[in-house]
């Protein structure tokens, strides 16, 4: 099995592997290509999303700058929206549903180090799934850490660091995020 079958398949590998690395230079490439764009350019920017993105729904709307580790892990349903400046680490798959709106310099970091420092030493990583329900708002500043699910109807207030799950229909806020409060149920269309 290669490297880049093992981080596809959500086992420890070697980050400096030739595949690897081809993998994460083709994501930057696209996501240097993105931030060249100008906003007028709707066609050329959606193409590159979609080249970049694992799968993306309709009515895309993403701010420059991202940055995007590999791309074939990053997924979101209809009417994303991303604001400037934001980090999508995606060795393990970062899954958004529809309705997502994310603020500025937010960053989902779905990677894990080891923590023994030998292992991190030798150039090895694991990640861990984020998983995003639908009708979710990040506040500006947010970082959402690996292993996380965050539900539906949810709001993540500014500045929050998410490191463990949050349920649906909950406001979080706070460094860790808790949930200080329950929000209406999502009234279904």
């Amino acid at each position: 099995m290669t490297e880049l079958e093992k981080l596809k398949a959500g086992m420890t590998y070697v980050i400096a592997s030739p595949e690897v690395v081809a993998a994460h230079v083709r994501a930057v490439d696209l996501c240097d290509e993105y931030n060249g764009t100008k906003r007028t350019e709707g066609a050329r920017r959606e193409r590159i999303l979609r080249e970049l993105f694992g799968s993306l729904g309709e009515n895309p709307i993403v701010e420059k700058s991202i940055r995007v580790d590999y791309g074939f892990h990053l997924h979101a349903g209809d009417n994303f929206f991303v604001n400037y400046d934001c980090v999508f680490l995606d060795c393990a798959p970062i899954t958004f549903g529809s309705n997502v709106f994310i603020a500025p310099q937010c960053g989902f970091y779905a990677v894990n180090h080891p923590l023994d420092a030998a292992a991190r030493n030798s150039g090895v990583e694991r990640g861990e799934p984020i998983t995003v329900g639908d009708d979710v708002w990040f506040g500006g500043g947010v970082k959402v850490m690996p292993g996380v699910t965050i539900g539906s109807n949810v709001v993540i207030g500014g500045g929050s660091v998410v490191v463990k799950d949050i349920p649906d229909d909950s406001l979080a806020v706070g460094n860790p995020a808790r949930v200080v409060r329950k929000l209406p149920p999502r009234q279904k269309p």
